[in-house]
């Protein structure tokens, strides 16, 4: 499975950005996909995620109800869609995966990786 991140850049804090992670390799629709973010200096820390089994979705406290995670079984595609973004949200963000049916939070799970992509949020 190699996993493709996109879509990050410079936004102004209020703005919306969408990233996706395209997926080859073996069957995305029994993916489970989750979304890390980590900012400089700390962790790698689950942003959320989405089950392969019945698109169950999970996300941290400090992005509910501003970022939603879709995914694409046909275009291969998982969508993180950023609402409402603050400076907190600046950081690298990482697209995982792992064939097992939950969304798991911490990164030792999930073996396969996307590069990241840069989501800069200014103030």
């Amino acid at each position: 499975v190699q996993l493709q991140a996109s879509g990050g850049g410079l936004v102004q804090a209020g703005g919306s950005l969408r990233l996706s992670c395209a997926a080859s390799g073996r069957s995305f629709s029994r993916l489970t996909m989750t979304w890390f973010r980590q900012a400089p200096g700390k962790e790698r820390d689950f942003v959320g995620g989405i089950s392969w089994s019945r698109g169950t979705t999970y996300y941290t406290d400090s992005v509910k109800g501003r970022f939603t995670i879709s995914r694409d079984n046909f275009e291969n595609t998982v969508y993180l869609q950023m609402n409402n973004l603050n400076a907190e949200d600046t950081a690298v963000y990482y697209c995982a995966a792992h064939f097992g049916i939950a969304v798991v939070t911490t990164t030792p799970e999930y073996p396969y990786w996307g590069q990241g992509t840069q989501v800069t949020v200014s103030s």
